[in-house]
């Protein structure tokens, strides 16, 4: 049996109970080879004597300190070995000393053999060449991270033997500083410089993409099957693999979207089933008909058939893209059966089963997501068993993807940890493994012992016993044996400067604890050991203070921030006129303006010149349209079907139904009485100002 340092006395009874008739085996990390169990912190004795008379002597009590780190990091490890040595065994005992020939060495060292350094005032030499503990503060997390990846390339350089696998890296809050991670040791370009790592900790739910994709899946129907959720579904990797779907395929999909004018719903029976009128504009179903008629015959914007008007830039090559778009939407009309008839949780399970293959295609990097999945569904059956006490009565979609998303909330993803890269982890008990290098990032003030909120009724936290769950213990004890697992570096960071103003923040008080333990025992010759030790990194990573000489404290492996740099402290070049001499004279087709070309010009100047005279486009690509379908006629869409409009009455066309038509289904017109309103109003409008034209 390994133990924590939380067990309870009572399970301590129960093991000795059992030891009566098998062999019970106990294994402890003991930081101290001396009997500890008598020493107290400087916050105990503060708390002790202000109990007592003002006139008694801190002598008098006879309260032994010990080593000062370990009596105020080891209390929770102190109760409970204290517990231990109250139930009758057989102890063995191995420890190996260190050795004092580096600062982390010697505080392990003093720590072993129960030793209060500098206590009778006479301090250790410490060298400046020694990097065995290293503070950092920074303006944030993701400079944190910057710093980390600096100085692990650092310590590959310094020691040739060190590996990646022998460096393990911890966080408070691991997945608060995985993104940060991802960026910056997945960017660097150059191959000596990239450090392989892994991640452990997190949940699948907020670590994998699949997980995420399958339940907006699930909630498309909540969603009205809205453009914008079904797009994010659609640009799933593990999606755009099933429907054999490319990245530069999601640009003309995207067009094709926008303007045959899908919004929501799949089609008219869809909205019905919602309490809304079956209109089919703007449905999948409208969008992907026009997609379907544009590819069989050219309307050419006029003409229409059984009531759908074509989609005209869909040509051969698009066929098969055409087709995996015709595959997914039909994929999305199989989902409204499937998902909202309510079934039994052994009949769910064969559903979602179902759903995850006819969707995605995982990877070799989402196989274990998937996977997590697939175990879902079989706790999910299993949960339905009758047989077994289940629950076997049918289920509403809502209760399944809560429980859906409540499981892969709890379970961890099992991997990532020790996989021959540098291990980022969260700091969790049991991780007292040792690493040649261990690295501490987001020891903050308030971020780390952790807070754990209690209710007013917990009588626990009222009358504490030995043994009892104590978060801030935990978290102390977590420290000091993060501190004894580093065998030859031990590198901390936390966000000790503001971005706004610069001023310092101070660490955890963890992180002050071993400062003021390292400032009584040690020095080092004509400097402060204490601003020895701690590091002030400049805001930006691309600071000049990098790339001068700081003894070794401030430096970048980043070719991109030494370029930056160096063209910050370059001298700027003085700006340049955009044009250095007159433009030509216009040809003549310029004697001749168009109407549009005019507006064109008063509009934006400036635009004008660069398109029409210099030939630059600045074309801004347009965002996708609301997930709402049109109420009114306004804005770009109304100045262009006016202008179709003026444009055919010119021609000599009535504007009647067969316009009208045209419009309702190309999707710009509001649904119902109101859309054949306002066209009317709008074509009113449009022949006016044709006839008005055609009087000139």
């Amino acid at each position: 049996y390994s133990a924590t340092v939380r067990v309870p006395e009572g399970y301590l009874a129960v093991m000795s109970a059992v030891a009566r008739f098998v062999s019970v085996n106990l294994f402890l990390l003991n930081p101290c080879r001396e009997y500890w169990g008598d020493i107290v912190s400087d916050r105990d004795i503060a708390r002790a004597t202000s109990r007592k008379a003002p006139a008694l002597e801190i002598t008098d009590l006879h309260l032994e300190k010990g080593n000062t780190l370990l009596a105020s990091t080891g209390a929770m490890g102190r109760d409970f070995l204290e517990l231990v040595q109250d139930y009758p065994a057989q102890e063995h005992t191995w420890f190996v000393d260190p050795g004092e020939d580096s600062l982390l060495h010697s505080l392990q060292s003093d720590i072993l053999s129960l030793r209060e350094r500098g206590a009778d005032g006479r301090r250790s030499r410490v060298e400046p060449a020694d990097r065995s503990i290293r503070i950092h503060a920074c303006h944030s997390p993701l400079r944190e991270v910057e710093v980390l990846r600096d100085h692990l390339l650092a310590m590959f350089d310094q020691d040739p033997g060190l590996l990646p696998g022998e460096i393990l890296v911890t966080a408070p809050n691991i997945e608060k500083y995985a993104p940060y991670i991802r960026a910056v040791f997945d960017a660097s370009a150059a191959e000596n410089e990239r450090i392989p790592y892994s991640i452990s900790d997190q949940s699948v739910r907020k670590e994998s993409e699949l997980v995420d994709t399958f339940l907006a899946l699930l909630d498309l129907g909540n969603n009205r099957f809205a453009l914008s959720s079904v797009l994010a579904v659609l640009e799933s990797p593990s999606v755009m693999r099933r429907f054999d779907l490319a990245e530069p395929d999601l640009a003309a999909l995207r067009t094709w979207i926008s303007e045959t004018g899908i919004r929501w719903g799949l089609d008219g029976k869809d909205r019905a089933l919602r309490n809304l009128p079956p209109f089919e504009e703007n449905t999948w179903s409208a969008g992907l008909n026009r997609l379907l008629l544009g590819y069989a015959m050219a309307g050419r914007g006029e003409h229409l058939f059984s009531g759908i008007l074509p989609y005209d830039h869909v040509e051969g090559g698009d066929a098969d893209l055409l087709e995996k778009l015709a595959e997914f939407i039909s994929c999305l009309f199989e989902l409204p059966p499937v998902l909202e008839r309510p079934k039994t949780p052994h009949a769910w399970s064969s559903a979602l089963e179902e759903l995850l293959d006819r969707f995605f295609s995982p990877d070799e990097a989402t196989d274990r997501e998937a996977l997590a999945l697939r175990r879902a569904f079989l706790e999910l059956a299993q949960a339905g068993d009758a047989r077994g006490g289940g629950l076997d009565e049918p289920l509403q979609l809502d209760v399944i993807r809560w429980f859906l998303s409540r499981h892969m909330e709890r379970q961890g993803s099992g991997f990532g940890f020790m996989t021959g890269g540098v291990t980022f982890c969260s700091l969790l008990p049991m991780r007292s493994i040792p690493f040649r290098a261990i690295c501490c990032l987001g020891m903050d003030n308030d971020a780390y012992p952790r807070t754990q909120p209690r209710p007013e009724f917990d009588l626990m936290a009222r009358h504490p016993r030995p043994g009892d769950r104590s978060r801030r213990s935990d978290d102390r004890y977590l420290f000091l044996e993060t501190l004894l697992s580093a065998r030859s570096r031990f590198h901390i960071s936390y966000v000790g400067q503001s971005q706004q103003d610069n001023a310092r923040i101070p660490p955890s008080v963890l992180v002050s604890e071993l400062l003021d333990c390292i400032e009584q025992g040690f020095y080092v010759p004509n400097r402060d050991i204490r601003q020895w030790i701690v590091t002030h990194h400049p805001l930006q990573p691309f600071s000049p203070a990098y790339f001068q000489e700081h003894e070794g404290r401030l430096f970048t492996y980043s070719r991109e921030h030494l370029e930056a740099a160096t063209a910050l402290a370059s001298t700027p070049r003085p700006a340049r006129t955009f044009f250095q001499q007159g433009l030509s004279r216009p040809g003549p087709e310029w004697r001749e303006v168009d109407l549009d070309d005019l507006v064109r010009f008063y509009r934006n100047p400036a635009a004008f010149l660069l398109t029409q005279r210099l030939g630059i486009r600045l074309h801004e690509e347009e965002g996708l349209p609301s997930d709402h379908e049109s109420f009114d006629i306004e804005g770009l869409g109304r100045y262009h079907l006016g202008r179709e409009l003026v444009q055919r009455r010119l021609k000599g066309e009535k504007i009647g139904r067969e316009a009208f038509e045209r419009a309702r289904s190309s999707g710009v017109l509001p649904h119902g009485t109101v859309g054949r309103s306002r066209f009317q109003d709008l074509a009113r409008e449009a022949a006016a100002f044709a006839d008005g034209v055609a009087s000139f």
